[in-house]
């Protein structure tokens, strides 16, 4: 009775792992359905077969969702290390200007967090 969603392949730090938490509660709840209808009455039958619908559903549900969070976090390190790369380029070029919005940073910083 169980319907074999195939799981998308994912990428970044967590997202296996996720994928096969994800995975494994499906197979999981399949496998409760199936004891469940081991009966095999045809009104049990005919549950069965909306649960194991709905476990696909949110199974890939939560699986696409897995492989878009492991997308955006891949675009925002890239992002971060553009970042870190501009940085770096320009205190090489303004080492001067790059003191002194440092030193003016810190003070607003402090005047910010001071307890009075």
């Amino acid at each position: 009775m169980k319907s074999e969603a195939t799981p998308a392949v994912t990428s970044g730090h967590n997202g296996g792992a996720l994928q096969r938490s994800v995975t494994h509660a499906a197979e999981g709840a399949h496998h409760g359905i199936d004891s469940i209808s081991s009966s095999g009455k045809p009104a049990i039958d005919r549950i069965a077969a909306s649960a194991h619908e709905a476990v696909d559903k949110v199974s890939s549900v939560a699986s696409h969702a897995v492989e878009t969070l492991g997308v955006r976090g891949e675009q925002l390190h890239d992002a971060e290390k553009r970042l870190v790369v501009s940085t770096r380029k320009y205190v090489q070029e303004h080492p001067v200007a790059s003191v002194g919005i440092a030193v003016a940073a810190g003070y607003v910083l402090s005047r910010l967090f001071s307890s009075r």
